[in-house]
């Protein structure tokens, strides 16, 4: 009986593109691009008069662009890799 199962559960497994273990890194390369773009949040000003040069900060303008490519990056590394059937 738990050679059927095994059996069913890699069949299952071998017709998915992408494993779990993908999926969870997906997942984080996702949360670090949010964190890029949360990064990017604020400078603006509050009149249209004046003008606020806080949003030329070294965090928007440089931090936070390469945060969300790194997350891009590894969003490819994590749809490229290859786990085994254990799931590492």
């Amino acid at each position: 009986m738990k050679e059927q199962v095994n059996k069913a559960d890699q069949a299952k497994d071998d017709r998915m593109a992408l494993g779990v273990g993908n999926y969870k890194l997906m997942l984080i390369g996702f949360a670090i691009i949010v964190v890029g773009f949360l990064l990017m949040i604020g400078g603006g000003s509050d009149s249209p008069l004046k003008f606020n040069y806080d949003m030329f900060s070294f965090r928007r303008i440089t931090l936070a662009p390469i945060v969300v490519v790194a997350g891009f990056v590894f969003e490819i590394y994590a749809i490229m890799k290859k786990f085994n059937k254990s799931g590492r």
